[in-house]
């Protein structure tokens, strides 16, 4: 997974990051020196007037810590540390990193309709993100919807990838280079049954990857493992009149490679 990236800290805390412990939290956050970051965030707490943003990025610091060690106590201490964020002390964009936060502390504790329910207002505020933001928070948000709708009955779930396919959509039609909506959106024309719409959505996707960051490369691997793995099985298994189950999945696969092979 991506990591969202800080914003600037306040003008009161601009100094270089050399003597600054609470630049230098930052810096080394979004270096993802997770270890260091929460050393340098400790000792910024402790100076007055840093502590909201501290302790934000302490808590950013330790939830990406645990996503690396899994080690519980991270959780618990970086739950703590976003739980005393004093929210007033920060400026818009340290807001949206803080509810960032939380939602990301809510997906990491397996609370998934709640940490979408988190993330989904800042889907509206992307532009307060860098791209690597924007993409980790879109992600986020339409994982922990897809894991909550397994959660539910088969027939509530089209409902809800209904939903993330309409929220995706308008995220597509203001960042054409997105990622995680060029993926989601197959994945959730096929989770809710209609295998022509991801099989035409996956093919745009793949066309789309042309631009994506690192020019698509992860998810044109995504996309086609996407397709190999779960549509063209689908596909298959709706097939009344083949017989020759082996015969039909060669014929998409060659199918799904001609597609490819015009936009490699």
């Amino acid at each position: 997974m991506l990591v969202v990236l800080l914003g600037a800290v306040a003008p009161a805390a601009a100094q270089p990051a050399a003597t600054d412990p609470l630049a230098r939290a930052r810096q080394l956050y979004n270096s993802g020196k997770y270890d260091e970051a929460v050393s340098a965030a400790r000792e910024a707490a402790a100076r007055p007037g840093a502590r909201p943003e501290a302790s934000l990025l302490l808590g950013r610091a330790l939830l990406e810590r645990h996503r690396a060690s899994r080690a519980p106590e991270d959780l618990v201490d970086g739950r703590a540390a976003l739980r005393g964020v004093a929210a007033a002390g920060l400026d818009d964009r340290g807001r949206v990193d803080l509810v960032v936060g939380l939602g990301e502390a809510l997906y990491l504790d397996g609370q998934y309709r709640s940490a979408a329910a988190m993330l989904e207002p800042v889907l509206e505020q992307m532009g307060l993100l860098a791209p690597e933001g924007r993409e980790q928070v879109l992600d986020w948000w339409a994982t922990a919807m897809d894991r909550h709708a397994q959660t539910r009955g088969p027939d509530e779930r089209p409902a809800i990838y209904h939903d993330i396919s309409d929220r995706l959509s308008r995220h597509l039609a203001r960042y054409p280079d997105s990622a995680a909506a060029s993926y989601w959106l197959p994945a959730s024309a096929l989770a809710r049954g209609d295998l022509e719409l991801a099989w035409d959505l996956a093919v745009a996707g793949w066309v789309r990857s042309t631009l994506a960051p690192g020019a698509g490369v992860t998810l044109r691997a995504d996309l086609d493992r996407l397709v190999t793995t779960a549509l063209i099985p689908e596909r298959v298994k709706r097939m009344v009149d083949e017989p020759d189950a082996g015969s039909a999945s060669a014929r998409f696969t060659a199918e799904w490679d001609e597609a490819k092979g015009r936009w490699k």
